[in-house]
């Protein structure tokens, strides 16, 4: 996969991530973006324990994963900054 189609994809699973928890987050296309990368490689690191999937795979367990993967952060990140979600 290439490093562009990435990109756009942490943006995608990022944005979903904000999209499906309640509240407020106060960020940028870019932390967006960020949050959806690194929740990719969090989610498809967790599918690649439970599956025989490889942790870069496309497939859907590892869209789904990334999505809760992004969606744990953002829990995990908002309880750090102090600030609530609702």
């Amino acid at each position: 996969m290439s490093i562009l189609l990435f990109v756009v994809f942490g943006l995608v699973v990022g944005l979903i991530a904000r999209a499906v928890l309640p509240g407020r987050q106060s960020m940028g296309l870019l932390a967006t973006s960020l949050l959806g990368i690194a929740g990719s490689f969090m989610g498809g690191f967790l599918v690649a324990l439970l599956t025989h999937n490889r942790v870069l795979d496309f497939n859907t367990a590892g869209i789904i994963g990334s999505i809760i993967g992004a969606m744990l952060l953002l829990v995990i990140a908002s309880r750090f900054s102090g600030r609530s979600l609702a």
